[in-house]
């Protein structure tokens, strides 16, 4: 291509060099167009899967037609890397004979450790669960990431000096105050963890449970595991709350379990099909996304207020909800109204709350440290990530709200940068996420 002014660059969180790569696939150099990619992104393998692809949403192309698929040129690179053997441990040559412990396992988690062991420091990732990954372990469903693409990662990671430790739950079976007796500094990537609940009768009825509850259930079935009264929508009535990618995972788990009927209520209205005027290239295009999930089936219905939900014998059976209508009041801002008479109910014996994550959990970890929270709840940290208790840093959706892998990557090798330079007396040589910074 020639785009002239590259916008992609500024739809990538991570800085990605895409026309490089690209132009390296071009000329058939696949060890070339790796190492670009890889000198900017931890794990390609995973933003190859599972990114919404803000690159693609900025790409010249995108002014009026199909953007270049930036995504699956990454997950061909990576997987061509792990066939050839290009892409392999690399331990440091040395070490500096700091020691810092990484909270959390998810793919922030994940490059801060990576970043933190290539600068030569002795890196320990604790995990609470029992896999190491995070949500891209227990979250995100088989179908849209098989969890071999996770594992092979990981065992890189070991290879090359990092130590995992799953089953620690900082705040609960190892006390927080021990982080920083035990090492030289702290990275908390933890997440945001907190899901939005549902503030209506009959929500303490059974059948009625978070996403979050319900989808890592599946991934350890799927891991050979066998989960004692596993959640399920086999031979059911499934209603899901919430349109975004959650939502929609759990709309593809249902399927495969064998629900009967599965409906997908959004509280807003239904996006437009093509941009609207006052959402123009090259930002973020705020329109109707059908995965694969909506493709196998479902019904989706739009501007639905959940009022309450009323069951027998404790168990849930119907969803009573509300119509609204949205309108731009004087301020500019939409406002929500009901629609007179257009109560309606549906029978229900699932109910899965997909509605998004509020903030990180308060309790534990981050009331024993002390850390300072910002107005949403979550960790505040200054322009290193630091956090305010000297020697502890944070990163991810802990501190930006729940957002998307790639972001997660960059806050990552952000926080990675700031340890590095709390450890090394004022300076790294770790780079900087130019899009977090």
């Amino acid at each position: 291509m020639d785009c002239a002014v590259p916008f992609c660059h500024m739809g990538c969180p991570l800085g990605n060099v895409i026309p490089d790569f690209n132009h390296q696939v071009y000329l058939g150099n696949w060890e070339k167009a790796l190492e670009v990619l890889l000198s900017t992104n931890n794990f390609p393998e995973f933003t190859g899967r599972i990114c919404p692809a803000p690159c693609e949403a900025s790409c010249v192309l995108s002014i009026n037609a199909d953007p270049v698929t930036i995504e699956y040129i990454e997950k061909e690179i990576s997987d061509r890397g792990y066939e050839q053997g290009w892409i392999k441990a690399m331990a440091p040559k040395t070490r500096t004979g700091k020691s810092v412990a990484v909270v959390g396992s998810g793919p922030s988690g994940l490059a801060a450790a990576q970043q933190l062991n290539r600068a030569g420091h002795k890196v320990t990732v604790l995990e609470r669960a029992d896999y190491i990954g995070g949500l891209l372990m227990l979250g995100i469903p088989d179908f849209k990431l098989e969890k071999s693409v996770v594992q092979r990662r990981v065992q890189l990671m070991e290879e090359e000096g990092i130590e995992f430790r799953t089953g620690a739950n900082v705040g609960v079976n190892y006390p927080a105050e021990k982080l920083l007796e035990d090492f030289d500094a702290v990275c908390l990537t933890g997440g945001s963890t907190q899901a939005r609940d549902l503030d209506v009768p009959g929500r303490e009825l059974d059948g009625v449970h978070f996403a979050m509850d319900y989808l890592p259930q599946q991934n350890r079935v799927l891991a050979g595991e066998t989960v004692d009264g596993q959640i399920t929508a086999e031979a059911k009535r499934v209603i899901i709350l919430g349109g975004g990618d959650t939502g929609a995972d759990c709309l593809g788990t249902a399927h495969r379990q064998g629900a009967e009927i599965v409906h997908q209520f959004e509280l807003l209205p239904e996006p437009p099909e093509t941009r609207p005027d006052d959402n123009p290239w090259p930002l973020w295009p705020m329109v109707l996304r059908t995965s694969g999930a909506h493709e196998e089936g479902g019904v989706r219905d739009y501007n639905i207020l959940t009022k309450s939900l009323s069951g027998e014998n404790g168990q849930v059976s119907q969803l009573h909800a509300v119509r609204v209508d949205w309108t731009r009041g004087e301020n500019g801002r939409f406002q929500m109204s009901e629609v007179p008479g257009s109560e309606f109910a549906v029978d229900a014996d699932l109910v899965l709350l997909a509605m998004g994550f509020l903030h990180p959990e308060h309790g534990g970890m981050l009331d024993q440290l002390g850390v300072e929270l910002d107005g949403r709840g979550n960790v505040k940290v200054d322009d290193n990530k630091m956090t305010s208790v000297p020697g502890i840093f944070a990163g991810g959706d802990m501190v930006r709200g729940q957002s998307l892998v790639v972001w997660a990557i960059a806050e990552g090798r952000d926080v990675a940068h700031g340890v590095d330079q709390y450890l090394s007396s004022g300076t790294s040589q770790l780079p900087r996420s130019s899009a977090v910074s």
